[in-house]
């Protein structure tokens, strides 16, 4: 059962064109021109109940857009969404209580309350019954090790406390469908994993449909079993990261150790791309032109080999060279 459909969704806006000096100023106030932008174009697609999807895409691409609407922030221009069978800029108030939503650069939290205060607030506004309040926040509490600020107001916890509290604030109604901008941006190891864990946690046990938007692929790498592929206002790729990598990453590297001292490596089907001191090579090849077993019985059979080991591309490079030179660029 699909707990978003998006279909042929698009959203434009009217952007006002500014005119240069005073009579461009008056023409302005009385004929004002625009232009259209258009930042959603003709996208479908439909996520699950349960599903964990990656939405990524370069700054400017729609992402957050595509978030607003399914959020009923914004009118769509065209098409269709519907969230949980409803139409969120239709039914917001009915939307927003069966949704949690975290933006990673703003906070829900009341910024001069103590974190229990703001909770309490949010209890309230949500109408969450008194045992499963208690229930969730002891949950939630533990997992996030929230005990030691509770009582700090919100304005003097770090960024890491911040967003830990803001996912809890999130999920303290009990959605079925939590929206993550950016959860994990400028946080270090130790907070980005507490979190990553958190929220794997929250969708295999309680069945939570996550929809994470993130410039760090580690993320997209390390949570989600889906990724939608968004550019221009398209989506251009919907799929797993392993069939990413399989398409659009079809070059890989064997890295060679040598008994010996070698000027050169000569394999067929196969550049040395990197070497070092004479007996490290990095061989760079064509997976859908020789395999790497192939291409270690060619080395075996030419050189002494004390080490081998087969590197794939990294995801991040080939999102990267997604981004700039689009999906049509040839396959590397």
């Amino acid at each position: 059962m699909a707990i978003i459909e998006a279909q042929r969704l698009r959203k434009e806006f009217r952007v006002a064109k500014r005119r240069a000096g005073s009579w461009g100023a008056l023409q302005a106030l009385f004929a004002p021109a625009h232009s259209v932008t258009v930042a959603v174009d003709d996208i479908s697609f439909a996520v699950a109940a349960g599903e964990f999807v990656g939405y990524i895409g370069p700054n400017g691409a729609g992402k957050s857009t595509t978030i607003k609407m399914l959020t009923g922030i914004l009118v769509p221009s065209g098409g269709r969404v519907l969230v949980r069978g409803l139409e969120p800029h239709r039914s917001r108030v009915e939307n927003a209580r069966h949704i949690g939503v975290v933006f990673g650069q703003r906070t829900q939290l009341w910024w001069d309350l103590p974190t229990m205060e703001s909770f309490e607030l949010l209890r309230r506004m949500y109408r969450v019954p008194a045992d499963r309040y208690q229930r969730n926040l002891a949950l939630f509490t533990d997992m996030l090790e929230l005990g030691e600020f509770m009582r700090t107001p919100v304005r003097q916890l770090s960024l890491g406390q911040r967003m830990r509290a803001d996912i809890a604030a999130a999920l303290l109604h009990d959605p079925p469908l939590l929206f993550l901008d950016e959860p994990t941006i400028g946080l270090d190891v130790v907070a980005k994993a507490r979190i990553r864990d958190f929220i794997t946690q929250i969708n295999r046990e309680h069945n939570v449909t996550v929809l994470l938007t993130t410039h760090d692929i580690s993320d997209i790498e390390k949570l989600c079993n889906r990724t939608l592929l968004i550019d221009h206002g398209r989506i251009v790729f919907d799929g797993d990261l392993a069939d990413l990598r399989e398409r659009y990453g079809r070059y890989r590297t064997l890295v060679v150790e040598l008994e010996g001292r070698y000027d050169a490596l000569d394999v067929p089907g196969a550049e040395v791309v990197r070497s070092q001191e004479g007996r490290r090579f990095w061989l760079r090849f064509d997976r859908h032109e020789v395999t790497a077993s192939q291409l270690i019985a060619r080395v075996s059979e030419r050189y002494q080999v004390r080490d081998l080991a087969v590197e794939e591309p990294e995801i991040e490079s080939i999102v990267a060279r997604i981004y700039q030179e689009g999906m049509q660029a040839p396959p590397g």
